[in-house]
């Protein structure tokens, strides 16, 4: 059975790979995700598969463990958050880590094709993209441009926070991370199957900007958020 921190060296027919087809694959995968978090809050980088052998390795072929939506945000490079390497992580993302088909299909891919077995929405407190979406809903106007897309996929997450009475603003990021857990889920079949079949799982994540470490907001399965730190 592959250990945090050893998965994903030498691909190949000689090494176990943590693939869906793994039994537990989604738990491990989580565990590394969350190990190498640890590693990037307490300064102990390991900087795993950067060398030019792991470049050799996976020249031919691909096989990340996890799949990262993360936001765009320039201080959200998945691979330094987490630790990781070449082929480690399948990376998308976007202003606010909004969903659309080409998001979509860029996750079906990754888990269907290269049987990645864990999902991860990362998003960040403070976002740029949740906070231009308040302040659009507040003044009644719209940005220009593509912009407008951004902030419209961001509102029904708004909408949901003020339901719940919630207006501060990380705590909407957090809604939001999990509004797009479930988005995510009930617009890719796919990718709701694999998770019915144990094959995969989908988790929600906050990081903190300023600390560097990740926490979990929403996941399915449910159990999964108690392997990585506590919403608070």
């Amino acid at each position: 059975m592959s250990r945090p921190g050893s998965i994903g060296r030498q691909p190949g027919p000689d090494r176990e790979l943590l693939t869906a087809d793994l039994p537990g694959a989604p738990q491990l995968a989580l565990a590394e995700l969350t190990a190498g978090n640890q590693r990037f809050v307490s300064d102990t980088l390991r900087h795993p598969n950067q060398n030019a052998g792991r470049r050799a390795a996976v020249a031919a072929e691909q096989h990340p463990f996890a799949v990262i939506v993360g936001c765009s945000d320039s201080r959200l490079a998945a691979e330094i958050i987490f630790d990781r390497g070449l082929g480690d992580l399948f990376v998308v993302r976007t202003a606010g880590h909004t969903v659309g088909p080409e998001v979509l299909g860029s996750v079906e891919y990754a888990v269907a094709v290269l049987r990645t077995p864990l999902v991860v929405v990362l998003g960040h407190d403070s976002c740029g993209a949740v906070q231009a979406a308040r302040a659009a809903l507040a003044t009644g106007t719209s940005p220009s441009g593509h912009l407008r897309a951004v902030v419209d996929a961001v509102v029904p997450s708004l909408r949901r926070a003020e339901a719940a009475g919630v207006d501060e603003l990380d705590q909407i990021v957090d809604i939001h991370i999990a509004q797009t857990v479930e988005t995510m889920l009930a617009s890719s079949a796919t990718l709701a199957a694999e998770v019915t079949a144990g094959r995969c799982a989908v988790v929600g994540m906050s990081y903190r900007l300023a600390a560097g470490e990740v926490r979990a907001v929403a996941a399915e399965p449910a159990e999964l958020t108690s392997t990585v730190a506590p919403a608070a």
